[in-house]
This record gives C-alpha cells, structure tokens and sequence, in this order.
C-alpha cells in the first residue's frame, strides 16, 4: 500500500508545481505592456506512478514549463497582411505628395514660377485667352506683352512642376535607400536569434527568445515582402518575395545599394538587381519604389506630352505668321527634340512682343488672320487626340482616381490586418482578467496542497506518538 512519505511527496510535488504555475502567471502580467510578448501557461503534467506490490499509485502533479500560446500560421498570415498594407500605406503616401502638386491653389490668377501647380490649368486658360483680347487690337503693345508674359508664366509653371516631381523622386529614393540598413539589420539579429533558439529549443517553442524573432520578423515585413521557411531544429529561412535570400537558419544575407539611370537600385548578396521584383513584393520599400519608379515617371510622360504638343502646335502656327514689324514668325517656344524632358525644358523663345507673329503674311501689324488660328488651337485636339485643357483635366481625374484607389485598397487592407491582429492577441497577449482569475484559482490551490500537508503532518505526529496524548497543528 501507499506510504505517509509518498503522500508527503505528492503534497510536496503540488507545492512546487503550484508555486511555478504562479510565477508564470506573474511573469505574464508583468509583460503585459511588452511589445511582442506572447502569453505563456503553465504545462501540466501528471507524475508518473509509483507501483508497489503490482498496484500503481498517483505520484501527483507537476510543472514541465511554460507553453507559449502561440499559432505560427496565424502569426505568419498577420505578417502576410501586414507588408501589403505597408506598401499601399507608403504608395498612398506618396501619391498624395504627388497630387498636391498639381492641387495647390496659386495666390493669383497669373502663376509664377513657384506656384507650379493648379496653375498649369490656369495658364492654359490666360494664354489662349491674352491671344483671344489681343485680336480686338493686334497692333496694341501693351496686349501683346499680355501674351508674352502669360507664356512665360506657362512655360515657367510647366518647369517648376517637372522640377518639384524630380524632388519627389529623389526623396523617394532617398528613403528607399535609407530602408536598406534597418532591414539588414533585422536580418542579422534573426540569425543571431536562429542560432540561439537551435541551440537552446531546437524541439519546442523558445519562449522569449522565440518571441524577439517573431518581432524582428514582423518589423522586417514591415519594410519589405518576405516569404519565410521553417527548417530543422526549429530554425528559419527568410526570402524576398521574389525568391533572393535574406536568412538562411544562422547567416544573413545582406541587400546592397548602387546607382542606375540616375536612382538607386536594390541588389542581393549575389549582386541581382532586384529592385523590379521588390516593387511589386510588398512592404514599405515596395510602396516607395512602385511610385517611384512606375508611377512618377508615368506622370512626368504626361505633363512633357502636354508641353511638347501644346508648345510645337503653338511654335507651327507663329511660324505660319506674320509680326509687327512684317518679318516672318519664328517658334515662340524654346523645346526639345521629342517631348522626353519637355516639361523641365520648355522655355520662351522671344523677348519681343513685336514677334508674335498675329497677321498673315503680307497683311500688316492690324491684321489678326494668324492670330485666330492660334486662339483656336484652345478648342483643337492637339495634345495626344485632346485639346489641351481636356489633356491636363483628364490627367488630374486620372490621377485623382489612382489615389482613391489605391486608397481604398489601404483600407481594405488595415481593416484584415486588424482582424488578424485581433485574431493574435486573442490567443497570444496578456488579458489581466483571465491572470487574475489563474491567481486566484492556482492560490486556492496552494492552500489546498499546503492544508493537505498539515493534514499529513499531523496524522505522521499522532503515529509517532501513538498511545500517549497529542495536540495537532490547527
């Protein structure tokens, strides 16, 4: 039969397993602020049994450690979530930049240089229309250099404009640039992280340790698109989206930076350019790179069309002319050869308003033959198929609805992020009230244990002193 000593034991055993169930406990309220801590319960264990004359007896219970409550696919589909949401986040970001070019209001009807922006609407607009009041008095000076300065302020606005989107571009790539290093950084501590979780619980979860590369992990997606890999001994290889390694169990592998065509290109620890598949993987970096490298350059093609379009037409029908003075017109804009860079190199051919060229050959300075001809150039399509305010305006909605768009795509993706996050911490974060409730259960417990061991106390004093009166402990 069983014996007082292994009753102690067990009694004993509860003790210390009650005791370390309680500093789990406490430990989890005490990180219940700790970014990334995961919540750990105690992992119970019976004892194993205890046979004497071929009858197995309980040998009570005990505490093997602590489990952390974690699920790695939910955790993993988190991450997923999250380093799309960052890259449409920074893409809106930036996008928003881009639209403020063009929506700021200027502080006059007449732009100058540095409102290049709205502007561009509205110098369309006074263009055509200093042509249209010069052909009440084509001879008149003083409306001719109407013309001549609301074409200097087009031309201005159209470079101030290029000028800001290639500020933009830089910064971008600045900041693509600068994300390099947090990300390599990370990449070392999860090797480091790696080595020590295989060396340490290259079988079970790490707890804490396992907790720090989960957070690294989830920073890293963050930056960039990652895939990730379970291997053995409970160690992980990271990629890009694309497939270029980052870590592989305890080795980073780290992205380089280099010039190319005139912005920063990403490469791998092999030297590949991989700054093409990063744009489409995800993570901030990937925001940042897409409106760099795909979106401001498609912005940059339609604002040069318009100048380079809207400037030849203009250029042709002053050449078709006469001037004030009888000589042939000449271009009144300065342009490239095609309309690659126009909008940054656009500039005003003349300094003479006498050389806008008004009347028709040989007709004198009174005539305004030619110069109905430009007016109506307003109402031509001569911008791509459109006339140039229909031009720029479809160019604003365009690109107006590529913000909401993408706006959009943000905000579905918040919201699933969200969800999963809430999925997350219903499993893994510290919830006070249910560790107050394990306290108040695992301290009843204690006492129960602690009472079974008086009880024990007592009954091993009354045999001992077996005939001869006893007082027991209370």
């Amino acid at each position: 039969m069983a014996t007082l000593s292994m009753a102690f034991d067990i009694a004993s055993n509860a003790l210390q397993a009650d005791q370390c169930a309680l500093d789990i406990v406490s430990n989890n309220v005490a990180n219940a602020s700790t970014p990334g801590y995961t919540r750990e319960i105690a992992n119970w264990e019976q004892s194993d049994p205890v046979t004497i004359n071929e009858i197995a007896y309980g040998h009570g219970a005990r505490v093997s450690g602590p489990l952390s409550q974690r699920d790695r696919v939910l955790e993993q589909s988190l991450q997923q979530q999250n380093q799309v949401a960052s890259s449409s986040s920074a893409r809106v970001t930036a996008l928003n930049q881009l639209q403020s070019i063009f929506s700021q209001a200027n502080a006059s009807s007449s732009s100058s240089s540095s409102n290049a922006t709205n502007g561009i609407s509205q110098d369309i607009s006074a263009f055509f229309d200093s042509l249209s009041g010069l052909e009440s008095n084509p001879s008149d000076n003083s409306l001719r250099q109407q013309v001549l300065t609301s074409t200097q302020n087009l031309a201005g606005d159209f470079q101030s404009a290029s000028s800001r989107i290639a500020e933009q571009q830089t910064s971008l790539d600045q900041q693509s640039a600068s994300l390099v290093n947090q990300i390599n950084a990370l990449t070392q501590s999860i090797a480091k992280l790696n080595i020590q979780i295989q060396s340490s619980s290259p079988n079970a979860d790490a707890g804490t340790l396992e907790d720090h590369r989960q957070q690294d992990i989830s920073n890293l997606s963050q930056l960039i698109g990652i895939h990730q890999i379970r291997t053995e001994d409970n160690g992980l290889t990271i990629t890009t989206s694309g497939g270029a390694l980052l870590v592989s169990e305890g080795q980073s592998y780290p992205v380089s930076t280099g010039p190319s065509g005139g912005v920063t290109h990403l490469y791998d620890a092999e030297g590949n350019d991989i700054t093409g598949s990063l744009a489409s993987g995800g993570g901030q970096i990937g925001g940042l790179l897409m409106v760099r490298d795909q979106d401001i350059p498609q912005v940059q093609s339609t604002l040069d069309t318009l100048a380079f379009d809207l400037g030849s037409a203009v250029n042709t029908a002053n050449q078709t002319g006469s001037d004030a003075n009888g000589n042939s017109g000449v271009a009144i804009f300065n342009l490239p050869p095609t309309s690659v860079g126009a909008a940054s190199k656009i500039s005003v051919a003349i300094t003479n308003p006498a050389q806008i060229a008004a009347a028709a050959p040989g007709l004198g300075p009174s005539d305004d033959t030619n110069l109905l001809a430009m007016a109506n150039l307003a109402n031509q399509s001569i911008v791509a198929g459109a006339t140039p305010a229909n031009y720029f305006s479809d160019f604003i909605s365009a690109l107006g609805s590529l913000v909401s768009e993408v706006q959009t795509q943000n905000t579905a993706q918040q919201a699933s992020a969200t969800q999963l996050q809430n999925l997350v911490n219903s499993l893994s974060s510290v919830n006070l009230n249910e560790e107050a409730s394990a306290m108040n259960t695992l301290e009843q417990s204690y006492q129960a244990a602690a009472k079974v061991f008086t009880i024990l106390s007592n009954v091993m004093t009354a045999a001992l002193n077996l005939g001869l009166p006893t007082t027991y402990a209370s």
